[in-house]
């Protein structure tokens, strides 16, 4: 019964189709490092272009300064001349201090023709800076100039002056532009070394999700107790890794339930099928009068009851495993239904001598067919686990938003061990008791099913004599008041005595 785990088909069947597929998935280390390689060149831009913008600044004051100090000489030179000859020698210094290199010009206008000095430079105005600086693009350079603007204010026979300083900004241009080059440069080469330590760093990091990986694909169909190593893992990868682990001990209780229950399934059928062909058989070997055949076929008609009411309850429970919810629900009291139940169950009373009582009441929303069956299968279960004499007691509670229906009668103290399993299907805690054809070990598991179906839920306890089965079901069937539906078809009770565990 372990074909579900032992076929390696379907796995390999994916394990080469996979293995024949491009793999178009990207490498988690290669996206960290392209991450964190373009939030490098991100942060590196910014850094770069503050330095860039701090330098020019710096390159551009440095101009001013340099600029105002040849100014500053200029206007020395200028303001002391009083009369022509004096400005001779003025224009003599100026010649001295202008550099051969044309870096920095000087010029002097004036209304009288022999206070002038050169010309004033001309060419297009960029901008005008704060501090009466004009930046300006001279017709004969390839470079602007900065240029400020003295008034000069007359003296002696000197009329007032207009002298004209200006500086060459080619040297802050080549600066600037070498820097700007090798900060481009480094931004590059930083953030490729960013992206190559970065892919290292993310496998390392990921060294244990490799070894995770490389553990998972060992786990074989053929062995389900294996389970991912959680030790020497990281906080987020063993919270993973235990997640994974809990979800494989699931799928293994699932599947060690599911075999056990197609075994379960074939051995409750064999038994019926194996009486109807022995008495086929016997009745086939020789003549038989029509009474006999008649017995005969009695007979066989009570195992295919077995076999129906086997099938009809292994379906219904198939259902409810699929997490469908009762339907057909209505508001009623659940002491009549009670007393109802309990006068459907007179004559098993009766014959097996045992009493019922019921206490309690409350409405609730329920599917009245399925409500009937489990309560039923709870009476039969305690009826014959009663002795003669012996009184049910069947009583309501309310709970939480619930109800609880308890069915309790006096017997043997139930084990912890067997408490476990009592709702459990085919499960049957005496395996020899007399009555053991007659139940196929499905009552308290449609009573379960039944509880699950209404939001309720099922226990059982054994003290003082008394052992307590019940079952709870939600005052309403839904979140909301529900509407009337079509109820889920309900196991046939062919046979009163079929409904007990």
């Amino acid at each position: 019964m372990n074909t579900q785990w032992a076929s390696p088909a379907p796995h390999e069947a994916r394990e080469a189709r996979e293995a024949h597929e491009p793999r178009t998935q990207r490498s988690i280390s290669r996206r960290l490092a392209v991450m964190f390689a373009l939030v490098a060149l991100f942060v590196f831009s910014l850094v770069g272009s503050g330095l860039f913008l701090v330098l020019r600044v710096q390159l551009e004051q440095h101009l001013r300064d340099s600029l105002d100090n040849r100014a500053e000489v200029a206007r020395l030179i200028v303001t002391h001349v009083s009369n022509p000859d004096k400005w001779k020698i003025a224009k003599e210094k100026l010649a001295d201090i202008t550099p051969r290199d044309g870096s920095t010009l000087f010029a002097v206008s004036s209304n009288d023709p022999r206070f002038e000095y050169g010309s004033p430079p001309e060419g297009r105005v960029i901008k005008r800076v704060l501090g009466g600086y004009e930046r300006f693009r001279p017709k004969d350079r390839a470079y602007d100039m900065l240029m400020t603007t003295l008034t000069i204010p007359p003296n002696a026979d000197r009329p007032p002056l207009q002298l004209f300083v200006a500086i060459d900004c080619s040297p802050n241009v080549h600066t600037m532009r070498a820097f700007g080059l090798a900060l481009a440069a480094f931004m590059a080469l930083s953030t490729i070394a960013v992206l190559l330590l970065s892919y290292s760093v993310a496998r390392l990091g990921l060294a244990p999700l490799t070894r995770l990986t490389r553990d998972a694909s060992k786990l074989s169909p053929t062995n389900r107790s294996q389970r991912l190593n959680t030790r020497a893992l990281p906080m987020e990868l063993e919270d993973l890794a235990k997640s994974f682990n809990g979800a494989l001990e699931r799928l293994d209780h699932a599947y060690g339930r599911l075999e056990s229950f197609n075994a379960d399934v074939a051995h409750e059928l064999r038994t019926p099928v194996t009486i109807l062909i022995g008495q086929t058989e016997v009745a086939l070997t020789r003549d038989r009068s029509i009474e006999e055949l008649r017995h005969t076929l009695q007979s066989n008609l009570e195992e295919f009851e077995r076999v129906r009411a086997i099938i009809n309850d292994m379906l219904f429970l198939a259902r409810a495993d699929q997490g469908e919810r009762a339907t057909g629900l209505v508001e009623v009291s659940l002491a009549a239904e009670v007393n109802r139940t309990l006068e459907f169950l007179e004559i098993p009373l009766e014959e097996a001598q045992v009493g019922a009582t019921a206490s309690g009441d409350a409405r609730a929303f329920v599917n009245t067919s399925l409500f009937g069956r489990a309560l039923t299968n709870l009476v039969m279960n305690a009826i014959q686990h009663c002795a003669p004499g012996a009184t049910i007691a069947v009583s309501i509670t309310r709970e939480h938003g619930r109800v609880r229906i308890a069915v309790a009668n006096p017997g043997e103290p139930i084990q912890p061990h067997v408490m476990a399993h009592l709702f459990d299907r085919f499960y049957r805690a005496e395996s020899s008791r007399t009555n053991s054809r007659e139940n196929h070990g499905l009552g308290l598991a449609i009573v379960k099913a039944v509880a699950e179906m209404h939001r309720g839920t099922v226990s059982a306890t054994s003290a003082n004599g008394i052992n307590t089965f019940s079952f709870s079901v939600a005052r309403f069937g839904s979140e909301t008041r529900p509407a009337e539906g079509v109820a889920l078809p309900v196991p046939p009770v062919v046979e009163t005595k079929s409904a007990a565990t």
